[in-house]
């Protein structure tokens, strides 16, 4: 594999792992060590509104970005809460990507 490489999502080293950092207001993608990806959030009561999501320089177009919000977006549906999406990616992440339709509310709706 050259350096220039994109990792498909399914071949991802067991070094990436993800979680919600209910402290900082975040969910998180960490490569090792290194956070790589990070979505901030603010929790409300009943729904979760997606902010911004923040790609390291390092880790651009690896697809990690993909990975995460997808842990998030179900993280939010199994805590029974809906899901607006401020964030650009979140958005188009959610109009790409089927199954969340129900839970989603769009801002200015």
């Amino acid at each position: 594999m050259s350096q220039n490489s994109v990792i498909p999502a399914d071949t991802f080293t067991p070094d990436v792992s993800t979680l919600r950092n209910d402290a900082q207001h975040r969910y998180e993608l960490h490569s090792g060590s290194a956070l790589a990806v990070q979505l901030s959030y603010v929790d409300r009561p009943g729904h979760v509104d997606f902010i911004h999501t923040q790609t390291s320089d390092c880790s651009q177009g690896e697809g990690l970005a993909r990975v995460l919000v997808h842990f998030a977006l179900d993280d939010v549906v199994a805590a029974g809460k809906r899901i607006v999406p401020h964030c650009p990616y979140v958005a188009g992440y959610l109009k790409k990507h089927g199954g969340y339709e129900q839970y989603i509310d769009w801002p200015g709706a």
